[in-house]
């Protein structure tokens, strides 16, 4: 009777300070779901609750629907100074189209038209000119993927468990003998059996 009562007491203690304090989260990234419940289950046999697994899949970086229109950003890196350069390619393109087209207009007598579609077209060239030099400059500022494809968070399955201190090297032996190919550890919120803060963009830290 007792030890019914410690339990109840217990998980009313989980329950009330779930979302309250940080916990400590493993996780073991397998390329496959099947790999992903083998060791869930192992992890199961060794005492760990279900509430406390997790199994989600983890898309490819850019596709992880972060916003309204999908992908991980509102912009393309490369491409946020691009309107700058179109302005001012668009000044640059309508003076010279337009000089363009007073000569022809005093050289060849042709219609007074001819200015303005000189500036039209100037305008125009000069805005896509302008466009993709700024985007060309900003994907030169930007970082080599290759540099951080290392640090960079991989798709694949992941599984998720709720350790504690005493029980991380059980639950890391487990995910490595079910052969999670690389295993992160995190400080998160864990809630209803999920973990509830879990960013696919943030580089995982490994074990």
């Amino acid at each position: 009777m007792r030890d019914s009562e410690d339990s109840r007491i217990h998980l009313l203690l989980r329950y009330f300070t779930k979302g309250s304090f940080m916990s400590l989260i493993l996780a073991g990234r397998f390329d496959t779901f099947e790999k992903a419940e083998r060791a869930r289950q192992r992890l199961l046999d060794t005492g760990v609750t279900q509430e406390d697994l997790s199994i989600v899949y983890v898309s490819p970086q850019g596709q992880h629907s972060r916003t309204p229109i999908g992908g991980d950003s509102m912009s393309d890196e490369g491409a946020k100074s691009a309107h700058k350069g179109a302005w001012k390619g668009v000044a640059a393109g309508a003076l010279v189209g337009g000089a363009v087209g007073v000569a022809i207009f005093l050289g060849f007598k042709t219609p007074w038209v001819t200015v303005f579609i000189g500036i039209g077209l100037g305008a125009y060239i000069g805005s896509l000119a302008g466009a993709m030099s700024h985007t060309r400059k900003s994907k030169q500022g930007t970082v080599n993927p290759m540099e951080t494809a290392e640090h960079a968070r991989h798709s694949g399955v992941l599984l998720a468990v709720h350790v504690s201190e005493e029980s991380v090297a059980s639950a890391t032996s487990v995910l490595q003998a079910g052969g999670a190919m690389d295993i992160e550890r995190a400080s998160g919120q864990w809630q209803q059996g999920a973990w509830a803060d879990f960013d696919p963009t943030k580089a995982p830290l490994p074990v």
